[in-house]
């Protein structure tokens, strides 16, 4: 798979001291610039930034159905190496994490099977963590 560039992503929070619980403390993602009312930070080579907003987000969450789940739509994650995956798992599950979908395989034997996590920050933000035993056959695969 070619090498991605960065994207950028900016989100909304209630306040800058949760999101960096969450992002710099429980997920390890190192901090960069911040001001404020905002604070960037590296989401695994990405940039992501927290805005503090006034209402930060939807009051009733929208889902989709997949594979027997519902899954919070809009959400946004990372695809990790299976080993990073498990690892992370393993420390969201220590840190007494609330899963909205607990770690789990879906599509099992399917195009597509990946390993998956859904979880939400502080602020009501969903994430999703998924892995592949193979990403570059199976992360688009149809």
């Amino acid at each position: 798979m070619p090498e991605l560039t960065p994207f950028h992503l900016a989100i909304p929070v209630r306040d800058l001291a949760s999101a960096r619980a969450f992002y710099g403390e429980l997920l390890g993602c190192r901090e960069g610039r911040s001001a404020a009312e905002w604070v960037d930070f590296d989401f695994y080579g990405h940039q992501l930034v927290c805005h503090v907003v006034e209402r930060a987000v939807a009051d009733e969450p929208a889902h989709n159905r997949v594979d027997d789940h519902d899954v919070p739509v809009p959400h946004f994650g990372i695809v990790l190496e299976m080993r990073d995956w498990e690892e992370l798992a393993a420390t969201l599950r220590k840190a007494g994490t609330a899963f909205v979908i607990e770690p789990t395989v879906r599509f099992k034997g399917q195009a597509g099977e990946q390993a998956t996590m859904f979880l939400t920050d502080p602020s009501g933000n969903a994430l999703e963590f998924k892995s592949f035993r193979d990403i570059e056959g199976q992360l688009f695969a149809r």
